[in-house]
């Protein structure tokens, strides 16, 4: 039986219409992604069998190209599709975290920073620069490191905060293990970034570790 023919309340589009995106189911969000089925195959069945071939709708959306165009109904032109939807969705929470502020927004930021970088594979350090009304001038990814951390150098922290004319950062960093519990280094470089700005007036507001699903604040622990 075609979607065509289901029952009006059942066919996805017709119920995220009447009854919002959040009330669908992970399978029935991806058919209308995927918009037709496959041979044999409605939307909604194919979306299913996706689903249960990469175990996951977050593990088909961090597939890389070959993985995921070798999915059935699926193909270099759905890559690309996707791709663009998930820049979309990364730059619409950034816009919005601009226009509301990082501090009076605690749950966009930290919902912001899991969508940049909670899948990275390599640990990045990164800053949100405020300005003295603590509104977001930009984010910014400076330090790059292994699966295990970043060299992170407090001097050039230091020169993009002049040359943008922050008042106040925000520090961020990923933990690629998943496991957002700050280490001794963690706390100990914060310590150095603080020191290096707090010579130029400049605060540090918070560091947040981003682990999977779970953002750790070090200001709420009150190590700041």
């Amino acid at each position: 039986m075609s979607i065509k023919d289901w029952p009006e309340g059942e066919r996805p589009r017709e119920k995220l219409l009447s009854r919002g995106a959040s009330s669908l189911s992970d399978a029935e969000l991806l058919a209308i992604f995927l918009r037709t089925g496959a041979r044999g195959m409605d939307a909604v069945t194919l979306a299913r069998a996706l689903l249960d071939q990469f175990g996951s709708l977050r593990q088909l959306l961090l597939a890389d190209q070959q993985r995921f165009c070798a999915g059935p109904g699926l193909g270099l032109a759905k890559f690309v599709q996707l791709q663009a939807s998930l820049e979309l969705m990364q730059r619409f929470l950034g816009e919005k975290l601009v226009r509301e502020g990082a501090l009076t927004s605690p749950e966009l930021t930290r919902q912001f920073l899991q969508a940049r970088l909670r899948d990275q594979s390599r640990e990045v350090f990164a800053l949100l620069l405020l300005d003295n009304q603590h509104r977001v001038i930009t984010f910014h990814e400076l330090f790059f490191g292994t699966l295990d951390a970043a060299a992170v150098y407090p001097r050039e922290i230091v020169a993009l905060a002049l040359k943008l004319g922050a008042a106040a950062v925000i520090l961020v960093h990923n933990h690629p293990s998943g496991v957002a519990e700050p280490s001794r280094a963690d706390r100990m470089i914060t310590e150095r970034i603080q020191s290096a700005l707090g010579l130029l007036d400049i605060r540090v507001l918070d560091h947040l570790v981003v682990g999977d699903g779970e953002t750790v604040s070090f200001a709420e622990r009150g190590w700041l």
